[in-house]
């Protein structure tokens, strides 16, 4: 692992700023939501969002009526910040600061989203450890939805390097654990401005 990919510290200082103007946030994550009603998700079965942070995704989840919904990240920084927007209804969700290569989840989700964590891991030993808590965390039969940088996307991210992905290649990473459902691409606008090529991946846990 690269010194800085999962230090607190680093993630932490990446929120000093406001949690709009990070170059990955989004209003809406409505490819997200989209992926995960085509999952037929039902409401009452949980779902973790891996390396949510400050991501909107989990405020659409609680409008949709998601009652089961665990957020993770490494910068607890960033969890403060999704809690202070929910208010009252952040009281419903559970928060977890953890490292996903060495988090060890305490039960199986219908769910596991990850939208930008997986291509930060450019060691190939994380990315096992990442295949191993996917493993564990996911019930067979439940979906999982990744998103990482595509092959045109940026090179590397808060300061990072990242591992871009094809299709064909992130499905490759992930085979052992799941089948390819289906995939999309996404033309991420950055607050500032830019674009970034994303790619995200349905899969069934095997």
């Amino acid at each position: 692992m690269t010194d800085s990919t999962f230090r607190p510290a680093h993630w932490d200082r990446a929120y000093e700023r406001p949690a709009e103007a990070v170059s990955w946030y989004q209003p809406s994550a409505q490819t997200s939501l989209e992926l995960i009603s085509a999952a037929k998700v039902s409401p009452e079965q949980p779902i973790v969002d891996v390396g949510g942070g400050a991501s909107t995704l989990v405020d659409g989840l609680i409008e949709q009526g998601y009652r089961d919904i665990t957020v993770l990240d490494v910068a607890q920084k960033s969890l403060d910040v999704a809690r202070g927007r929910l208010g009252a209804a952040a009281e419903a969700v559970n928060w977890v600061v953890a490292d996903i290569t060495t988090w060890q989840p305490e039960r199986a989700y219908r769910c596991w989203h990850d939208r930008a964590v997986f291509h930060f891991l450019t060691e190939a030993g994380d990315r096992d450890a990442y295949r191993r808590c996917l493993a564990r965390a996911v019930e067979p039969g439940g979906s999982i939805i990744v998103a990482t940088f595509a092959e045109d996307g940026p090179e590397r991210c808060s300061g990072l390097p990242v591992q871009r992905y094809s299709v064909q290649q992130l499905q490759d990473e992930l085979r052992d654990v799941a089948r390819l459902l289906d995939s999309r691409r996404e033309q991420h606008r950055t607050p500032s401005g830019g674009t970034q090529s994303f790619i995200f991946l349905r899969m069934v846990r095997i």
